[in-house]
């Protein structure tokens, strides 16, 4: 079990939380001399940088665009002394890549893994009623032992550089909101729960834990506040009679609090916001609440501008409208577990996510979109890094799902994207990686991963694992693209038709196809890069997606425009959006919002 909560920091009658967003004091350390130079009391001749937000694209020159190393920000925080003899921790929603995090210049703690939340705790080490000093050093590196995977190279200039085995840019440092939080010393440490439909009435099991022996009270308010269950125990089912389910695009929340008590004082509280409903894989179908859906969406990426991959409400709150507009239901937290709020707000809206680990770049090549079409295989998973990243690997997936595993949103786990699959070494692996997934998830999701071109019907070795296929596929476009469109067609359906030779009796959903499109560009006749292109690419995959009966949703990739490494492939950045990168419609986007709402929500369902 980890060692922190994962519970998202909520007010209470015995909870505080505090917000520590703003402007914190920032500087590079290329040398990495800064720990023993004493930066961990304070970082001299500091720049002053908004927190949450990626730290690259705030500056004018290269060098600290494409900075590798290690990075430092600092911050004072106000601990007021109502909160001495509760527990004190900092909670920082992620900190990309690698943490050390200091408190008065003492080492509180650290953290690998730069996209799920880690808490700090500065009960021992705290100043009461005093400003106490907040010092974070970052590194951005990437490695093959840690995901996401790529490599750190020295220029001959003395200057490191990543180089990412994925398609999106290394956007690092503090991305998501980092928060002052106080707790009782007995405080509830996790809740999960299960979902059982029973007629028109739900009987939800439940799971507490605390830190200490104290009784536990759980109870459920419906969306107007009445109450409508409880239960006594830290382990119980509570029954709600005529039970409001959560459905796709039309949610509803019940509030979930649990209590610690003596007698009639309340020792802690903390609610949740959870929607009851089921979701389960029968054969091709994806059901909600034993009901067939098909997805209908997107693959997404944090990414907006000047803030790059840090969290923004706004871009939140224009996303998710799109979305709507659009007529999508669904999407994949390509290629990484997004900020904790994004959830709760697909929670409130009825959108379906396919939560994804950062595990992306297992699969060697700097150009990997392209590579994979080519048949190049890598060998990934008989490096002798695996143990190492395994081990970092499996503490993603526990950190990732103790955390989303309430959201009703979160109907899939997706394991990986686009690794190395050709190779049976990669089968022990992922045979890890599943296992571990399903153990940890009391409502057993259906776990899957993405494929990538590479990876077929007669040269995957892993895709028995997967509850859902998912497939990720370019025909047309890093494939037979342009005039070859009638040779691309018929390649894909060639595959299409291997996979259904199978009858493997499980649904398939394409996580990826899309093409690159300039907004300004229009061309008649088409070519590549046009909007017209666009439209005449996704009308043949979609021609194909129509003609099998076990394919389940279409995920088009991307959202939106974004940003990645510069290349001779990449125009300032992915183009494959349906919308641009600033949130407005590509025509195809009026191609989608017709063909998506005249898709039923069971489409293809016998």
């Amino acid at each position: 079990m980890l060692q922190y909560s994962m519970l998202y920091p909520k007010q209470s009658v015995s909870r505080r939380t505090v917000s520590m967003d703003g402007m914190w004091k920032f500087s590079l350390d290329p040398e990495g001399k800064g720990t023993e130079n004493g930066w961990t009391d304070g970082i001299p001749q500091a720049d002053l940088i908004p927190v949450p937000a990626s730290f690259q694209d705030f500056y004018t020159d290269k060098d600290t665009r494409e900075y590798a190393g290690d990075l430092w920000y600092e911050t004072d925080v106000f601990v007021p002394e109502e909160y001495a003899g509760k527990n004190v921790a900092i909670r920082f929603g992620c900190a990309t890549h690698r943490a050390e995090v200091y408190l008065n210049g003492v080492h509180v703690t650290s953290h690998v893994g730069g996209f799920l939340p880690f808490m700090a705790d500065i009960t021992n080490v705290a100043r009461y009623n005093a400003v106490n000093k907040v010092v974070v050093k970052i590194n951005n590196e990437l490695s093959e032992t840690n995901i996401p995977c790529g490599k750190t190279k020295v220029l001959s200039n003395g200057k490191k550089m990543n180089s990412p085995y994925f398609d999106f840019f290394n956007y690092s440092g503090l991305q998501r909101p980092v928060k002052l939080v106080a707790y009782p010393k007995e405080y509830v440490f996790d809740l999960t729960v299960d979902h059982r439909i029973n007629g028109r009435d739900a009987d939800v099991s439940y799971s507490v834990v605390t830190t200490g022996e104290h009784p536990v009270e759980v109870t459920v308010y419906d969306e107007d506040g009445r109450e409508v269950a409880v239960s006594q125990g830290k382990e119980g089912i509570l029954h709600i009679e005529n039970a409001h389910l959560w459905q796709v695009r039309n949610a509803y929340l019940y509030t979930f609090t649990v209590r610690i008590k003596d007698e009639e004082e309340v020792l802690d509280e903390y609610s949740e916001e959870i929607g009851v409903r089921t979701v389960e894989v029968k054969g091709k179908d994806i059901l909600i609440n034993g009901s067939p859906v098909y997805l209908k969406g997107f693959g997404k990426h944090e990414d907006s501008d000047i803030v790059g991959r840090g969290f923004h409400i706004g871009v939140m709150k224009r996303d998710f409208e799109c979305m709507k507009w659009i007529g999508a239901n669904s999407f994949r937290t390509s290629h990484y577990p997004y900020s904790d709020e994004i959830y709760q707000m697909a929670d409130r809206e009825g959108f379906l996510v396919i939560d994804e680990v950062p595990a992306v770049g297992l699969f060697e090549s700097l150009m990997n979109f392209m590579e994979a079409s080519t048949g190049k295989k890598t060998a990934f998973f008989a490096k002798d890094t695996i143990p190492e990243l395994l081990e970092n690997h499996l503490h993603a997936v526990e950190e990732m799902i103790t955390r989303d595993k309430n959201h009703a949103c979160v109907i899939a786990w997706s394991l990986l994207n686009e690794p190395e699959t050709t190779d049976e070494a990669a089968v022990p692996y992922f045979e890890k990686v599943f296992a571990r997934a399903h153990e940890l998830d009391v409502q057993k999701r259906p776990r899957t991963f993405a494929l990538i071109m590479n990876s077929l019907p007669d040269t995957c070795k892993c895709y028995h694992l997967a509850d859902v296929i998912s497939m990720n596929r370019y025909y047309g476009w890093y494939l037979m693209g342009g005039y070859e469109m009638c040779d691309a067609e018929a390649a894909f359906r060639a595959e299409m038709d291997k996979w259904a030779g199978k009858n493997l009796d499980r649904p398939f959903v394409f996580t990826e196809y899309g093409a690159d499109t300039y907004a300004a560009e229009h061309k008649l006749p088409s070519v590549m890069w046009s909007q017209e292109y666009q439209k005449e690419y996704l009308e043949m995959c979609h021609r194909v997606f129509d003609s099998y009966d076990f394919i389940k949703g279409e995920q088009v990739w991307n959202f939106a425009d974004f940003q990645t490494t510069e290349g001779i492939m990449r125009v300032n950045g992915n183009k494959k959006g349906i919308f641009t990168r600033q949130r407005q419609p590509k025509d195809a986007a009026f191609y989608f919002k017709e063909r998506w709402e005249s898709l039923p929500l069971d489409h293809k369902s016998k």
